[in-house]
């Protein structure tokens, strides 16, 4: 643990002022079988259900800008009555946590008293979501123009784009495919306990990872996370009023967004170290700061995993290792069953489902309920990161 890097701090004044009250999701599969929005109210519902609190009461509603579903027409299909506050979060999997800083903000501001973030897509049955950038229209805009540098090379996905960091990273730590590997596997490990997720009952072993077949070299099939349809909600109130609500709140201990000089949507290639994570530094140290915590202080994590290789600079990031020691850590078994930081106890997007991290905030909800399928022990503290090679966001959620 790094915990001179990461001093504790006192508490900043937004920390214990927000609480995530409910949380809702269908069920995730390759073929849900009924439009977004459809998943939408559907979660939305279990959300405000777990939470016991009426659907007219919600005045407030965040997600993504890749959301296909308009705050109002959920807003309309839930029977709301009057939105006092929404908003949406650019970056892709980048927004994953922001929303609920926003609901936090709005929620301290005076402005909204229960609002409700979600994700709900069908991107596996109605399109597929790793596609790339191939085939699409022209766009000349700014976001869109630097991409005319990597098409001409091959570099069309996601998954193309993030092997250029991670063969990096290897050159620069020694890290190997089989440490890459060891996140799928631990992943497919929990996933395989979790009666919720896709992979439910189907581990795999590292032979199995190492014989899987590159889409990017040094990325392989099961470096990378699913396409999944399905949704998610949470609802987020007043910490005051959570706690007079059904379940046992989980405090919003902090909430962060980050963005660094030169980073460009996945191809941030121009600066001068491709190898590391500055925009999840930037979110670990404001984590760390609002809630006066110490990376020795939170027992589970949720990391963003929808490539492998991402995982280890997030974890050098937050203070668990230093640079470049991710692998041994993972070398280590720490990030798996029984470890010292168990991560993505819910099988993460590689194993339970990719609902662009939504899915990890549920957990980690669980995970301080003291609900969840891989419950980790004595849990206080857990942290959850959004999407990475993007501006990005991240929690920490505590118990009360």
């Amino acid at each position: 643990m790094q915990a001179d890097k990461h001093a504790a701090k006192p508490a900043h004044k937004l920390n214990g002022v927000a609480a995530i009250a409910g949380i809702g999701a269908t069920e995730f599969s390759k073929d849900s079988g009924r439009t977004e929005m459809r998943l939408a109210v559907e979660a939305t519902l279990a959300a405000l259900a777990d939470a016991g609190i009426d659907p007219a009461d919600v005045d407030g509603m965040c997600t993504y800008t890749m959301d296909n579903n308009p705050e109002i027409e959920l807003f309309r299909q839930i029977g709301g009555r009057e939105l006092k506050f929404f908003s949406r979060v650019h970056y892709g999997g980048g927004a994953a946590c922001a929303p609920v800083l926003h609901a936090l903000l709005a929620i301290e501001a005076g402005i909204c008293e229960t609002v409700v973030c979600y994700r709900a897509m069908n991107e596996r049955s109605w399109y597929r979501f790793g596609t790339g950038v191939q085939g699409l229209p022209q766009a000349p805009t700014f976001e869109s123009t630097h991409y005319g540098w990597y098409v001409p090379h091959g570099l069309m996905t996601p998954a193309s784009w993030v092997a250029m960091n991670a063969s990096r990273y290897m050159h620069e730590y020694g890290a190997t495919s089989e440490d890459f590997g060891r996140v799928s596997v631990a992943a497919r490990d929990f996933a395989s306990t979790n009666p919720h997720a896709f992979f439910y009952g189907k581990p795999i072993t590292l032979e199995e990872h190492q014989r899987s077949r590159y889409i990017a070299e040094p990325l392989r099939l099961l470096d990378c996370c699913q396409e999944s349809d399905g949704a998610v909600a949470l609802v987020v109130t007043s910490a005051r009023r959570a706690r007079e609500l059904k379940q046992k709140p989980a405090i919003v201990r902090a909430a962060a967004q980050g963005a660094c000089a030169d980073l460009q949507m996945m191809t941030g290639y121009y600066r001068d170290n491709i190898a590391s994570l500055p925009e999840m530094d930037l979110v670990a140290r404001q984590l760390y700061a609002m809630s006066g915590l110490t990376p020795a202080e939170i027992q589970t994590a949720v990391i963003y995993d929808h490539f492998t290789p991402f995982v280890l600079p997030q974890l050098e990031a937050f203070g668990f290792c230093a640079r470049g020691e991710a692998k041994d850590f993972l070398r280590a078994g720490h990030h798996a069953r029984g470890g010292r930081l168990p991560v993505n106890t819910h099988g993460g997007q590689i194993g339970e489902a990719y609902i662009h991290g939504m899915n990890g905030i549920a957990e980690a909800v669980r995970q301080v309920r003291g609900t969840a399928a891989n419950q980790v022990p004595d849990v206080e503290h857990v942290l959850v990161t959004a999407g990475t090679g993007v501006p990005t966001s991240g929690l920490i959620l505590g118990a009360d």
